[in-house]
């Protein structure tokens, strides 16, 4: 099985997204924040992060670059899931490590399609 760590600091999207997710058959972990998700991945590395952009603590560029770095951190895909949506924004994302972007709000068709794209659904 699968296994996604959601890292977003509203209750609501990471509630959401993991009942899409465990309908796809992924097992689901959960960070409140950057830092907590970080703390999780040196862990138990998943094999795809949903990820939210605005977060206390720490945000999802600090949370991507720092992963990135770690041994493993390169081996989970990486889905921005944010509401942050023009073309610097996205840039930022991909070239800090992200695979995919995908807007809020979204649905289970949509992030799919994401999943599917970097091979995980």
């Amino acid at each position: 099985m699968k296994s996604c760590l959601i890292v977003d600091d509203s209750r609501v999207i990471r509630k959401v997204s993991r009942h899409i997710l465990e309908s796809l058959d992924f097992t689901v972990d959960e960070a409140e924040n950057g830092q907590e998700g970080l703390v999780h991945c040196q862990g138990t590395m998943p094999d795809v992060i949903l990820l939210d952009w605005n977060m206390p603590v720490m945000t999802g560029i600090e949370f991507i670059t720092q992963l990135r770095q770690q041994p493993g951190g390169d081996k989970p895909k990486v889905v921005f899931c944010t509401t942050e949506n023009d073309i610097a924004h996205i840039r930022e994302a991909i070239s800090a490590g992200a695979d995919e972007y995908v807007m809020k709000p979204f649905d289970h068709e949509t992030l799919q399609i994401k999943l599917q794209l970097v091979g995980m659904a």
